[in-house]
């Protein structure tokens, strides 16, 4: 799971209180626990408690192993917010640093230079867009 910019600030506002994106996304986690899915329309997602919605939509990766990715990534020297959905990790370090700390295997692979986010997980990512109060719809 990956945010935009808006989807951080309406996290911090309505469940976090903290800037700190350690917090952010320990909320964020301990929320999709706890939450259900649904599909809006194809390709977007929400995900829901009851109380609030959280929206995404999906990101086209790459299947990789975990080799495949070290060698991608290796020529990145700056800090990339670095997510690891399958081990609920996340840091604020180089990618090829972070690789160190997840185990062998086969994931998709996503990593945007602009925004400087990579992503590792067993699922393909998911982009939140907003995190807003549950529709009539949405609450059950």
């Amino acid at each position: 799971m990956l945010l935009t910019r808006h989807a951080k600030e309406r996290l911090v506002k309505r469940l976090v209180k903290r800037r700190r994106p350690e917090k952010i996304y320990d909320a964020l986690w301990h929320f999709l626990d706890r939450a259900r899915i649904i599909e809006l329309k194809k390709g977007v997602f929400a995900f829901t408690d009851g109380r609030k919605t959280l929206v995404c939509t999906t990101l086209e990766c790459e299947r990789l192993s975990w080799e495949e990715i070290l060698e991608r990534v290796s020529k990145i020297e700056e800090a990339y917010e670095c997510v690891f959905y399958d081990g609920k990790l996340f840091s604020f370090t180089k990618p090829s640093k972070f690789l160190e700390a997840i185990p062998p295997g086969e994931y998709c692979f996503y990593v945007n230079k602009e925004k400087r986010v990579f992503y590792i997980g067993s699922q393909p990512p998911y982009l939140a867009i907003t995190f807003r109060p549950a529709r009539k719809t949405e609450r059950d």
